[in-house]
């Protein structure tokens, strides 16, 4: 059979050969947790997810996991959107490599991918994306974000052992009192979400996962 194609093959390629894994898709799954969305949610979550839907084209899963509960769902919204959003002395970039870098130690795939593509978008930089969601220790930090991002890990694996000497280094690092807070309470907050995420094992978006992945031509600002 010289010259023939063998079935299955191309010509000029080799047969295929192990196994292929399933795409991925998740159908629009939400959680793995059977539970409706209230049908009371209040005018305001109701225009916070009309809201969403303006700005960002979907309402994140989170909101529709909460959604079963009005009074929880506001809650969540209420405390993300103050530690997230509020006036503080960190940038909202840095509230989001905050909540990579936690989210990385606790292994946590929604937020992992929602908020990785959050610092992808903000910092314009894919790269720096990669590296807070798998070993921020790889990224060329200043010693600002470096100190920042080592006490919230610190907190997150092993809280008991934070002491004055830590909190001293996020001083010399720059950071005020309040500033001391808001890490802290990014932190605790990513925590909290990281377990809530991974017990429901909530599915991200779709659409977070090609957020944001363009690198920038050489010699480009």
């Amino acid at each position: 059979m010289s010259g023939a194609k063998k079935a299955g093959t191309k010509a000029g390629t080799r047969p295929e050969v192990g196994e292929r894994p399933a795409p991925q898709e998740t159908g629009g799954t939400v959680m793995a947790l059977d539970l409706a969305p209230s049908p009371d949610l209040s005018p305001e979550m109701q225009a916070y997810f009309d809201k969403c839907r303006e700005k960002i084209g979907f309402v994140p899963n989170v909101l529709l996991a909460y959604a079963h509960d009005s009074a929880k769902l506001e809650a969540f919204a209420a405390l993300y959107n103050d530690l997230m959003l509020a006036h503080s002395g960190l940038s909202k970039l840095e509230r989001e490599m905050i909540a990579v870098a936690v989210s990385s130690v606790n292994r946590c795939y929604y937020c992992l991918t929602a908020h990785g593509a959050a610092v992808r978008s903000l910092s314009g930089d894919p790269v720096l994306g990669e590296m807070m969601a798998m070993n921020y220790r790889a990224a060329d930090l200043s010693p600002r974000h470096r100190a920042m991002l080592d006490f919230a890990v610190a907190l997150t694996e092993a809280p008991w052992t934070i002491e004055e000497e830590d909190r001293e280094a996020l001083r010399d690092a720059g950071f005020s009192e309040r500033d001391l807070w808001d890490i802290s309470a990014v932190a605790s907050f990513f925590n909290m979400s990281n377990r809530m995420a991974s017990a429901a094992d909530m599915r991200p978006n779709r659409a977070y996962h090609g957020e944001a992945r363009g690198l920038p031509e050489p010699g480009d600002a």
